[in-house]
Formats: structure tokens, sequence, C-alpha cells
């Protein structure tokens, strides 16, 4: 029987495009297979910040930032926390990553019309010591048209291959199996769905109106992780943060099930670091849902006074933006499962932005004018002022006794204590008239302040929580919201999915997120490269190109879209130390031997 195609692609997010993208331009036929309609093309990318994990770049030069591979390594291992036999391929994932970060990535984008925002972002800032957990710089790099601009290089060039013929689109299509004959993935089986015109993001109908069976050289499995499908996030919940939370929202939408990790684990894939996963801690219901339980993360500046339930203030260094999981651990010890901020307007005009590509028009619609205008406002973005007046968590008062009794009201207890909340606040809004001071929170402001990206737009000037000029008051209630799986299908450097002996898998590979974006967890523990550095972490677009044999090679940067670099021959394995920045050796294909557990 002939094959449908040279290789089919399982998932039409940007790691599933990224992938099918590479094997087109290198004259290979792809079939790409979703279960959503096409107007979900490009997937949960769609809907991201489009933030981008870049060392050393133009950007942060400009800025002042003095970032190099040695940092930025340093950062990731401290961060990813690798303590596993299994964490082999994951650490050689982060090791090309952060290379392929400080190399051709960001000029690889550009050559397809990629444009960043010049303000470089300070994600997870830690707060421990220098091999610890977090970026000791700013290096959160913004996309221009944040998620779609991330998502349209890809689907511009997926459909320009359509064109030509050489990749063909099946949505609707949503494969229940893997075919393995002698050993070898060679193709899919599933069920068509009925066609679906719902807004993109909704849930759409598993309505059955048929079935299909299709054949390749080579299966790419890009399906995503499990943030969609809580029932999953629970089972793997890992018991080291505690109970999972009786409560959650959604980052992302229903159709990020991961029904094909368990779908390729059941033909003989490898699935590691499963109880490995990031959610987030300061979410809020989406008063304008997309899809069920919708939520939206709040990106804090560094400034808003963060109580667990009983109205403790966090310890430090858990301080807003610094260590998303050890507030996770924190928050879930207390045995609730939400926290609170309180802050001032002057506080959320300058440092709240929402996550999401729909709660930043500026930014998506490429807006100068509307940029400008968000930075100089008398008041908050319009969609943040749109939650403070419609978000079922934000609350407004003009004086905190009100404040905190209707903070009661909404958590539905009174465990809040005004007093105890008014003398916490008081003993910080003393530290702040000094710019040398003990409260460990305010030192972190002020470090803040003296980047010049945070001090123009992401932290507020020093101000007391209680001084009226700068009021209201403002208390948001934060829940616990699902959104990165960070373990997945183990995975080689040439992203062939491995078997549990070890061996690769033939004819299987897997890229992004299903693959814990890269090795079956290149992020470890935690991630330091938080939100999306394309597609919602940090490697979907670390897929390797394909040769004759339909394998998948490591990204491979070019100068040009169109232009191709010769074949290359296997090299022999190597050891030693990562290749440098500017080396080409880690993306040239070479196999490398596994050692024995």
């Amino acid at each position: 029987m002939a094959d449908d195609a040279d290789v089919i692609v399982i998932g039409a997010g940007l790691a599933g495009l990224v992938a099918a993208t590479e094997i087109a331009d290198a004259g290979k036929r792809v079939i790409v297979l979703d279960q959503e309609g096409e107007q979900s093309i490009g997937g949960q990318a769609f809907w991201s910040f489009g933030g981008l994990f870049l060392v050393d770049s133009p950007e942060q030069r400009r800025l002042g930032i003095k970032d190099s591979i040695d940092l930025a390594l340093q950062d990731w291992m401290g961060t990813a926390g690798f303590d596993r036999d299994e964490d082999h391929w994951p650490r050689k994932w982060a090791e090309a990553y952060v290379a392929f970060a400080a190399g051709e990535k960001r000029d690889w984008l550009r050559a397809m019309g990629h444009r960043i925002f010049p303000v470089v972002g300070w994600a997870e800032r830690g707060g421990y010591d220098a091999m610890g957990h977090g970026n000791s710089v700013p290096r959160f790099h913004v996309t221009w048209g944040t998620g779609p601009g991330i998502v349209e290089p890809f689907e511009r060039r997926a459909r320009e291959a359509a064109r030509s013929g050489l990749l063909v689109f099946k949505f609707r299509h949503r494969v229940d199996a893997l075919s393995v004959s002698n050993g070898t993935v060679d193709g899919v089986s599933g069920a068509i769905l009925e066609p679906s015109s719902v807004e993109r993001g909704k849930s759409s109908s598993r309505n059955v109106v048929g079935d299909f069976t299709l054949r390749a050289q080579a299966v790419i499995v890009a399906s995503g992780g499990i943030g969609g499908n809580h029932d999953l996030v629970r089972q793997n919940w890992p018991r080291r943060l505690g109970e999972p939370p009786k409560f959650m929202i959604s980052g992302v939408p229903e159709h990020v099930d991961g029904r094909m990790i368990g779908i390729t684990e059941a033909a003989g894939g490898r699935l590691i670091n499963r109880d490995r996963m990031w959610h987030y801690v300061e979410g809020i219901q989406n008063w304008n849902p997309i899809w069920p339980r919708h939520g939206i993360r709040i990106l804090p500046g560094p400034s808003s006074m963060w109580f667990d339930a009983s109205g403790k203030r966090l310890p430090a260094p858990l301080f807003p933006g610094s260590d998303t999981l050890g507030q996770l651990h924190y928050i879930m010890g207390t045995g609730y499962d939400y926290s609170w901020f309180i802050l001032t307007q002057s506080i959320i005009k300058k440092e709240f932005a929402l996550s999401g590509s729909e709660q930043n028009p500026d930014l998506t619609g490429k807006s100068w004018r509307m940029t400008i205008k968000r930075a100089t406002n008398k008041g908050a973005p319009a969609p943040v002022e749109a939650f403070k007046q419609h978000g079922a968590d934000f609350i407004v008062r003009d004086n905190l006794a009100d404040l905190v009794a209707a903070m009661n009201k909404l958590a539905g207890n009174d465990l809040l204590q005004p007093d105890a909340i008014k003398a916490q606040i008081e003993a910080r809004d003393r530290e702040i008239t000094n710019p040398y001071v003990k409260d460990a929170q305010v030192m972190n402001l002020h470090n803040a302040r003296r980047y010049i990206g945070d001090r123009l737009i992401r932290t507020a000037k020093p101000h007391r929580i209680l001084d009226p000029e700068h009021g209201p008051l403002i208390a948001v209630k934060l829940n616990i919201l699902t959104r990165k799986t960070l373990g997945g299908l183990e995975t080689n450097l040439d992203s062939q999915v491995l078997r549990p002996d070890g061996t690769a898998f033939d004819g299987l590979f897997a890229a992004g997120e299903v693959a814990g974006f890269g090795g079956g967890g290149v992020h470890g523990y935690n991630a330091v490269a938080r939100k999306v550095s394309i597609g919602h972490g940090t490697s979907c677009i670390f897929v390797r190109r394909p040769t004759v044999s339909a394998s998948v090679h490591a990204p491979a940067p070019r100068s040009s879209r169109r232009a191709h670099p010769p074949p290359v021959e296997p090299q022999a394995p190597r050891s030693g130390p990562a290749p440098s920045r500017r080396s080409s050796a880690w993306r040239r294909g070479n196999d490398r031997a596994r050692p024995e557990r």
C-alpha cells in the first residue's frame, strides 16, 4: 500500500506548524491533522502573550542588560533542578535550547518577518542564591503581535506549502490510535468529527461522522499538554505541592486535553516526569469567557502586597513575579486554594498586565499609538479596568475596613482580621520612606526600578499602600490557573520518541508540550522561561529538519526561509561541553549514545 504522505503531523498548533513547514520546505509531503476546525489553527499559542526566551539579544543590550549563555544556562539548570535518571535527555535539550536561544533563534524568526517589542520583560525573578530558581536578568521578549504574531509566520508558510501541494490540512480529524508494524509507527487511525463553525477557543462538538486511516513513513505527535483537562491534572498532581486544588480555572482551551499522550504511551512510547507541571497562582476568572472555566493570569509587577487566605503575608522571596511553583506550594500548604493581592490604583495602572493576546489589543494589533497611550494613560489599560469593573475576583473600596469586609464576603468566611491586615500594611508603609530598608519585598521593588524597562512601564513609583492620593484600594482574589505540562514523551535530540528500554521508537517523533517541550521535560521541575517562548513553553520550535528518511532533526536556523542546507552525514557520538552560542554543531543531527540507566 502506498503511503498517503511522507510524514503525518498530529496537531495544528504551533509545534505542529513548525514541524510541518520545515518538512514541506525540504520537499516532503506532509499531512497535518487536528481535531478542531480550521479556525483554531495555531492552537493555544494563538492566545498567548507571545513571549520568547532569548539570550544576549540586541533588545537586551540596548537596555543595558548584560546576559550570556553561561548565565542563562546557570539560571536554567538552577531552576530546573534536574535530579532523576530520566532527566538525561531533558538536560541535553536544555543545553541545546539555551544555545539556540543565545544563537540563531532570533535571526531565524526575524527572517520570517517576526518582530519583538523593544522593552524586555523580567519573568520568574527568583530571589534565592545565584544558583537557585529564576532569571538573573530580564529575558522575556514579547512578540510584536503577541500570540497571533508568532503563529502568523508559520501559518503563512503552511498555507504556501498547501497551495504547492506539499502540505494537506485535515481538520476535524481526531486520532484515536497509532499504527505500528514490525516495531515501526507507519500511520494513524481515528474519527472524523462533524464540521464545526464555533468561535476559536470555544468547545466544539465531538460527534463522529466517519473514520479514517492514513499511512506515512513517520508520525510526529504535536498535540499539546493536559492543561484543559482538570481530571488529568488532578490525576497527575505532584504530592510535593500538596493536595490538588478543589477549585481551578483554565488558562488553555478545553481541546488541550492530553488525549494523544495516553494514546502514544499505549502504543509503546515512554512517558516521563508526568508529575511535573506548571500552574499559575495569580489566576482570575474571565468575566467574558471564551472556553469553559476560562481564566486569565495577572502578570504582576513587584509592588502588590500578597496575603494568604488567612491574612498572613507571603514570606520572602515569594513576591509577585518571583517563584510561581514556590508560591503554589506555599498556598496549597495553607489548606486553601486561593490567596489575595492588596494594592492601589497607582499600582494596578502601571504594574498589571494580563496574559493573553485578546487582553492586549495594543500589542496584538501592533498599534504604537495604543501602546503609548497605555503607558501614559491616567487609568489602567482598558482590559484591566474592565476586569476591575466586571471581574468576580476584584474588590474596590476607599478604605481598608470596607475592603477587608468585602474580601471576607467574597471568600465566604471570616478568616481575614482587619487589624492584622492593617498592621502588616502599615509596617510595610513605614519602610517605603527610605531607599534602604529591611523589608525584602521593598528591597526587591527598589532593585526592579534600577532596570529601565521596569521603571518605565512595569514598576510603580514606591508609595504607601494606605496613601489616599494613590487610591482607591483594590483587592484581587487569586485562583489556581492551569497552564503547562512540564513532563511528556521522552525524546532524544532528534525528537524521536523513546521506548521504555531507552531505544528509539522507529517512525515516531514528538514536538512541543506533548514532549515536555523537548526530551520529556526540558524545564525540569520549574520553568525559567515563563509563558510561551514560542508556543506556551520554550521549545515547540525546537524540531529537527527532515532528512530523506523523513526523520525530524533539531532546529536548523537559516538566513532565509527559502534557503536549505545540504544533507549532512550522521556524525559519531560525541561527548564534551555544550556547544557555544555561535556553534552549529548542536544542530547537525548527531546521534548521541544513550548511557545505560
